[in-house]
């Protein structure tokens, strides 16, 4: 559900947007940790918890953790991150992977990623690619479905026209869900995918016949890769790290 987008044009003498970076982590816990003593693995669980607290009152940076017990065989858990410094995403996870538990921890997923403005209209105030803010506000859904996504080069040879009249039939069934929303970000040049797409919802079940949905549309032909899927349950930091181990 990602698209091409446009340079971000901002008035005459007037900063330019203000863009973040997106960073998501997902974690796989060894199973040497979970055989260690309960106490030792609660003072573990405190410590890494901690950081993120810590790193949560820091200016405009935020985390949000998520469970991928029962969802995934290869992750455990998502640490999703949004800021406006790579310094300081860079030395936070150095800061988590510092803790004891972070020698127990292994990154089989992460992606890097930053908001852009889009040149599309999507016409719901509630979309990061929508408001051409720069900026995304999680919303607070119980769930979140996370992808890296990638575009065929045929995509971008296409004209500004033709690109638009396709994302108008995708935008339309988009907007038949309002209980799912998305937050598109960017990669080109960061990380491998072009995109990272992030759908929040309270209903599973509208995430996966909005996808379904969108397999029937003329701009599904140009989608080159949009795997692998996370599908993530929000919680506490303390919650994440207890249904663990």
């Amino acid at each position: 559900m990602a698209e091409q987008t446009a340079p971000a044009p901002h008035a005459h003498g007037s900063a330019p947007v203000k863009r973040q970076i997106v960073n998501f982590s997902f974690y796989k816990v060894m199973p040497e940790w979970k055989r260690l003593p309960v106490e030792e693995r609660a003072a573990h669980k405190k410590a890494f918890a901690e950081v993120l607290e810590k790193w949560n009152r820091v200016g405009e940076f935020l985390s949000l953790t998520y469970s991928t017990v029962g969802t995934r065989g290869d992750v455990d858990m998502l640490v999703w991150s949004i800021g406006y410094s790579v310094d300081e995403m860079s030395a936070m996870r150095a800061e988590l992977l510092g803790t004891p538990l972070g020698g127990y921890i292994e990154s089989p997923h992460h992606f890097l990623a930053m908001t852009k403005r889009s040149q599309y209209q999507i016409g719901r105030e509630d979309e990061s690619e929508g408001e051409g803010r720069g900026a995304i506000r999680p919303g607070g859904a119980k769930y979140i479905f996370v992808y890296p996504f990638w575009k065929t080069r045929p995509w971008y040879l296409l004209s500004l026209a033709e690109r638009k009249r396709l994302m108008d039939e995708h935008i339309r069934i988009g907007m038949q869900y309002p209980r799912v929303k998305l937050n598109t970000t960017y990669s080109f040049g960061i990380d491998d995918q072009e995109f990272v797409v992030a759908f929040e919802t309270n209903f599973p079940e509208d995430f996966l016949d909005l996808v379904q949905q969108l397999r029937e549309t003329e701009i599904s032909m140009y989608t080159l890769k949009d795997f692998p899927i996370f599908s993530c349950v929000r919680l506490s930091p303390e919650e994440t790290l207890n249904r663990i181990g």
